[in-house]
């Protein structure tokens, strides 16, 4: 990794480098989900069966789109028992914490004659991606607890996942069991845009739904920022990002395979060091180059670390953290001395990893956060998934006669103001009922333009 001295022109540019990496798509990428996206939305299955063809699985049917109860107990047998165990601690966790985020409706009523309220509501039916993983080799099950928990915390009452079949027309049978485990009511065999598309549209078999959550390629991200208005959506993530503050107290292989943790996930990911040591910069730099060469993705962490990747020498750590709310990373950590004391000093970030034995992976499997996070600076207005992307806030207004009237005068002279007439008509009209029952014997001489107002 190479070190920077912050702030310099040379660390400023190559910030910039990192920051600007996913700001826009091609527009080859984009006519080609727009595609996409219009043909499954006028075809249907027919469209959708094509797509799976060609890229996933040749064999597909369209009678074979549903994961099936035969399959879905054929799962939970080929799965072992340690999996099962582990898969059941981050699913209680992931849920324990979720629940803390529930809101309750309410109703205000402080100000005489006015009722005032919000109804909280789910909504009717969410769809969950979850990538396919190596051709279905490498199931993302920690995405089917991160996407169906919050909903069905929320109340939805109908919850889909669909992700990518093998080549031979699967799903792999440990994402099964985690749908199973978590109320997930559908599993379909879909991925990438078509499947967005078939969530957001419907087709013979799938049923749209009102909101899509979950991570993907830039296919999937495309067709869920295409979407969005049609459905709801959780938000459009980019590649993966770690920023790490690093004091003296900071152990640097530690440091370094947290990196690293980031840079296999893609050539596009960022790894970032920022600490007031040269000392640690240094320890840290030759961590990753040893660590490096002993994974398995070790292309990709390499192109990642090369062209994404950088060590940042600050003059303290409150430098840090103001550099890190400048960059807003999905993942930070605070491998110093008395992390707490600088909580309240981070503004931007999608989940804070605090100490030296709490690496990011501890939130992306089991601590209960959902990890579903702003990616590409957006944590300076986005937050996490939660279970607040599952639900809907109805207002309710009910106003006495006397609240009515008290108000209506400043109703009039606001819509008069914004130019709308017909906005405090529907006010005077029921001013002239008021007028009357004053002046009964005058009911019939009270004209509308006499009216007060």
């Amino acid at each position: 990794m190479k070190i920077f001295k912050y702030p310099s022109k040379e660390a400023e540019a190559r910030l910039l480098s990192i920051i600007n990496r996913v700001l826009s798509y091609n527009r080859k990428d984009h006519l080609s989900v727009s595609r996409i996206l219009e043909d499954v939305r006028k075809n249907g299955d027919r469209a959708l069966i094509d797509y799976i063809r060609k890229f996933d699985s040749p064999s597909m049917g369209t009678d074979s789109l549903k994961v099936t109860r035969e399959e879905v107990d054929s799962a939970s047998k080929k799965v072992g028992k340690t999996f099962t165990a582990s898969l059941k601690r981050a699913a209680m966790q992931i849920e324990s914490f979720h629940k803390q985020q529930t809101r309750l409706s309410w109703i205000n009523n402080e100000r005489s004659g006015a009722f005032l309220g919000q109804i909280i509501i789910p909504v009717d039916a969410a769809g969950i991606y979850v990538p396919g993983g190596k051709g279905g080799k490498t199931p993302l099950v920690s995405s089917v607890l991160m996407g169906a928990i919050p909903a069905r915390i929320a109340g939805v009452r109908r919850i889909v996942m669909v992700t990518p079949p093998t080549k031979d027309g699967y799903v792999n049978p440990y994402l099964i069991v985690a749908a199973k485990m978590v109320g997930v009511d559908e599993i379909y065999k879909a991925g990438s845009a078509w499947a967005i598309a078939a969530l957001a549209y419907g087709t013979e078999t799938i049923q749209k739904v009102d909101v899509i959550v979950g991570p993907g390629n830039i296919y999937v991200t495309l067709a869920k920022k295409m979407v969005s208005g049609t459905v709801g959506i959780d938000m459009t993530a980019g590649p993966s990002e770690i920023l790490v503050i690093a004091d003296k107290s900071a152990v640097p292989e530690y440091a370094a395979a947290d990196l690293l943790s980031q840079a296999e996930h893609d050539a596009l990911a960022s790894a970032i060091l920022v600490t007031d040591s040269m000392e640690t910069a240094d320890a840290v730099n030759a961590a990753v180059k040893a660590q490096i060469k002993k994974l398995e993705r070790k292309d990709i962490a390499e192109k990642s670390i090369s062209k994404y990747g950088a060590i940042m020498i600050v003059p303290d750590i409150l430098s840090a953290i103001e550099l890190s709310n400048r960059i807003a990373p999905e993942h930070l950590e605070l491998q110093i001395e008395n992390p707490f004391e600088y909580i309240g000093k981070i503004r931007n970030a999608g989940a804070v990893f605090l100490g030296n034995y709490t690496p990011e992976p501890v939130g992306d499997y089991i601590a209960g956060p959902n990890h579903v996070l702003p990616t590409a600076g957006t944590a300076r207005f986005s937050s996490a998934l939660s279970v607040d992307n599952f639900i809907k806030k109805t207002s309710l207004i009910s106003y006495s006669k006397d609240a009515f009237f008290r108000e209506a005068k400043d109703i009039i002279c606001l819509a008069e103001t914004e130019g709308l007439g017909a906005h405090a008509d529907s006010v005077r009209i029921r001013l002239k009922e008021k007028l009357n029952s004053l002046f009964p014997s005058n009911k019939n001489k009270v004209k509308r333009n006499r009216l007060p107002g």
